[in-house]
């Protein structure tokens, strides 16, 4: 046993070199599954809320999509299924924002309703004309933003999507970020000055023939105080991280709400066509003289379609009230997250309890012997703290815990 790196004897020991490396792996893997089933609760509660917000936003949209289909579909039948493709790409795009593509919320706005213009033109304000042609089309998409066709509906449209799409967004990229962080600290790499603690805590007192002792609790905390120094030091940021969950989720009202918003979009489409039917007149004569050059290519043929004759009270569309709204009933989880607000900086306390550690200090192991009583030293958690820790040396901070560190800060200024 005289090769011993970390169970250095006192007397003659049964333990080889190779044993010794065996301890080693064996103690580092204690450690791993130890910190893993310590956060299996919470990970399960973080991934369960992601999951299911990331399929209520799905049942919304989707639904959102097809009221704006029918209010097509019911009122204006002959700009048919086109309406409903430019409808498709623009739920699509919405979708895409809040996983998190690039796409501005004003952009694709500002294109359903450039491609929405030249139809409502050739439908309802200027009917018995053929489709209108690639140069008549692109006339027509020019003039939409220039004279302001549909009043200030896209406007509206903007502020009021934007400001929802935004918030369940961020929500849905917290939660993803809450995965990754407990991920993270799931598989972390311990120092070797950590490993030959571990050895020494759990499995020297194999080699001094000792199987039955148990390490004493407060030497296991300042063992664990030492291994868990940077991974504690998340702590205050993951407090803040769990405040700022509940408040995204406080924050999703009204135009903030998504459900809401987009639940209304119909609406709101459908008043923009309505205004400019009023206005029909006044932009009949204005789009002849800006596009009267691509108009004359155009052939005339005499098909009234039977939208511009709808009846406006129809129009009054019944909104569905849902008794209970969807994103509301899913955000209630959240406040389960509250009581692991201090995961982190409990960590220790949990693994000693949860492995062989005794309860007390009394007849216990302290790493050499079996004594007596163990009179702890005392140490508190995180990194600053653990330079008068003699069982675990502190090397600087984790480069995935500082990076993780510096995502949850970012998130928490959102």
């Amino acid at each position: 046993g005289s090769d011993l790196q970390v169970c250095i004897p006192k007397g003659s020991t049964c333990c080889s070199r190779k044993m010794e490396e065996k301890y080693q792996a064996t103690a580092r893997l204690n450690m791993e599954q130890l910190l893993q089933s310590a956060s299996t609760e919470l990970k399960f509660l973080v991934i369960q809320n992601a999951a299911v917000f990331q399929e209520a936003f799905e049942i919304v949209v989707r639904h959102a999509r097809n009221f704006t289909n029918s209010m097509f579909r019911t009122h204006y039948q002959s700009m048919g299924p086109r309406a409903l493709k430019f409808v498709g790409e623009l739920f699509t795009d919405v979708s895409l924002y809040i996983l998190g593509s690039d796409i501005s919320v004003n952009d694709m706005i500002n294109e359903f309703f450039d491609s929405l213009f030249p139809l409502v033109y050739s439908h309802l304000i200027n009917p018995g004309f053929p489709d209108p042609s690639v140069e008549m089309t692109e006339c027509l998409r020019a003039a939409r933003r220039d004279l302001k066709v549909f009043g200030n509906y896209p406007k509206m449209m903007m502020t009021q999507v934007s400001k929802s799409l935004q918030a369940t967004r961020v929500f849905l990229q917290a939660l993803n970020l809450g995965i990754e962080v407990i991920n993270t600290t799931d598989h972390l790499k311990f120092s070797k000055d950590c490993g030959r603690a571990l050895l020494k805590m759990w499995y020297c007192s194999h080699c001094h023939g000792l199987v039955l002792a148990k390490p004493c609790a407060s030497y296991c905390g300042v063992v664990m105080q030492g291994c868990l120094a940077g991974v504690v030091e998340i702590d205050n940021h993951w407090r803040e991280y769990i405040g700022s969950l509940e408040g995204l989720t406080k924050g999703m009202h009204g135009i903030y709400d998504m459900e809401h918003v987009l639940l209304n979009l119909f609406s709101l489409v459908r008043d923009a066509i309505v205004y400019v039917q009023k206005n029909e007149g006044k932009l009949s004569t204005t789009i002849s003289r800006l596009c009267g050059h691509a108009q004359q290519r155009q052939y005339r043929s005499a098909s009234y379609p039977e939208d511009l004759f709808i009846d406006k009270k129809v129009l009054k569309m019944t909104h569905i009230e849902q008794e209970e709204t969807l994103l509301s009933r899913r955000r209630e989880p959240i406040t389960k997250l509250k009581s692991h607000s201090s995961f982190y900086s409990s960590l220790p306390e949990y693994i000693c309890k949860h492995s062989s550690a005794v309860q007390n200090d009394t007849l216990c192991w302290n790493g050499q012997e079996v004594m007596e009583r163990y009179s702890p030293q005392i140490t508190r958690n995180g990194a600053k703290a653990q330079p008068g820790n003699h069982e675990v040396k502190m090397k600087g901070s984790e480069p995935v815990v500082s990076q993780i560190i510096d995502k949850l800060k970012h998130i928490n200024q959102v």
